[in-house]
């Protein structure tokens, strides 16, 4: 049996940066990280970004094994006996600790039925549609969201004849507002790209593409904390500290915790980089004692072609919005607001280095008009 003092499930961003927070507490508790894939511990943006313009895969990894740690992969953890402080893997091996760290993040959401189809998430993932891209191959993408437009961007840009499917209106149309969603739809079909929104994959569309990429987003993994009684809510339920259910001994964090949000008198669940890097390191650091809790508002960011942005808080297009375009479609700031005009998120188009700015406006709760939006555009 293995015994450690911190024992992290799950071999992702999240686990990787919980590490570096034991790390900053506690320089010589021994810590296990049990991963599911075969590799250690790498950065996932660049399987959608940077990889596809031609930069180094050597540049993904995360030095996860230089930090004093005895990664375990290839495996998973299957069952928890909570009260034993003991964790089973699928190969049935054994793992005591005092501390534990769910980090397990998502399930890729699968289409209806059996076709070969890449679910984009993994570095394997990556690898295999790298070499299945270019060469006047056809893809067909399924799905027109966060990871659906990045990848369909990254493919036609080389050399890959993309279709996109989807059944909304617009390409983002759940994050972006309608009218801009449209124009992105357009600028995609000026690159080349065939968008066929309102429509779902039919047999025809799959059988007529080389490769097929789903893009359909995640669910988060809970069924191990399932199973072992902890509170589940579309994600593991934590408080500020990354505590799940009170207990001083478990912990979530990542992709698969809901957490609270002071700024916006919510909970989340943040699927992204940011995150990922930000509250892994502050719920790694509480598990050795550091007690810090956890008030920051992710963000997030995309590469679209020529086109790029950063966003922060609650971007969803149900919301009302308060909009300044330098340039309609291609400069631009969008403030989502609640009923009371207070700022609930922001999409800062083609505007950089306005993250933070952004952020306090949010956490500052004040109704904001369009001569604030506009300040915020520069």
């Amino acid at each position: 049996m293995r015994s450690y003092k911190y024992l992290i499930v799950g071999g992702g961003m999240t686990g990787d940066s919980a590490v570096r927070g034991i790390r900053d507490h506690d320089k010589d508790g021994s810590i296990g990280l049990v991963g599911a894939e075969s590799h250690p511990p790498y950065s996932r943006p660049p399987l959608s970004k940077a990889l596809w313009q031609g930069k180094d895969e050597s540049s993904v990894w995360r030095g996860t094994d230089e930090l004093g740690v005895d990664l375990v992969l290839g495996r998973k953890i299957v069952s928890l006996d909570l009260d034993a402080r003991r964790a089973t893997d699928d190969q049935g091996e054994e793992y005591e600790y005092e501390r534990l760290l769910l980090a397990t993040g998502g399930k890729p959401r699968r289409l209806p039925d059996t076709q070969d189809a890449i679910y984009f998430r993994t570095l394997d993932d990556f690898r295999r549609l790298h070499e299945s891209n270019g060469d006047g191959k056809h893809a067909l993408v399924v799905g027109g969201g966060f990871i659906g437009s990045e990848i369909a961007a990254a493919l036609q840009s080389n050399g890959t004849q993309v279709t996109m499917v989807f059944p909304e209106d617009g390409i983002c149309a759940r994050l972006f507002p309608a009218e801009h969603a449209r124009f992105v739809t357009d600028y995609y079909r000026e690159k080349g790209v065939d968008v066929r929104t309102g429509q779902l994959a039919t047999p025809e569309l799959l059988g007529d593409a080389d490769v097929v990429v789903a893009g359909l987003g995640i669910e988060p993994d809970t069924e191990l904390a399932e199973s072992a009684g902890l509170p589940v809510d579309n994600g593991i339920v934590v408080d500020d500290r990354g505590r799940v259910g009170g207990r001083e001994d478990v912990f979530a964090a990542g992709d698969v915790a809901r957490f609270p949000v002071a700024a916006l008198g919510t909970t989340m669940r943040v699927e992204h980089e940011d995150h990922a890097n930000t509250h892994g390191r502050t719920v790694g650091a509480n598990m050795a004692g550091a007690d810090t809790p956890y008030d920051h508002l992710p963000f997030f960011y995309s590469d679209l072609f020529d086109l790029g942005y950063e966003a922060v808080g609650e971007i969803d297009s149900r919301h009302d919005t308060v909009e300044h375009w330098k340039e309609p479609g291609r400069e631009g700031v969008v403030a989502y607001v609640d009923g009371d005009g207070k700022p609930r998120g922001f999409l800062l188009w083609n505007v950089w280095g306005k993250v933070d700015d952004a952020r306090e406006l949010i956490k500052a709760g004040n109704a904001i008009d369009r001569s604030a939006v506009e300040a915020l555009a520069g």
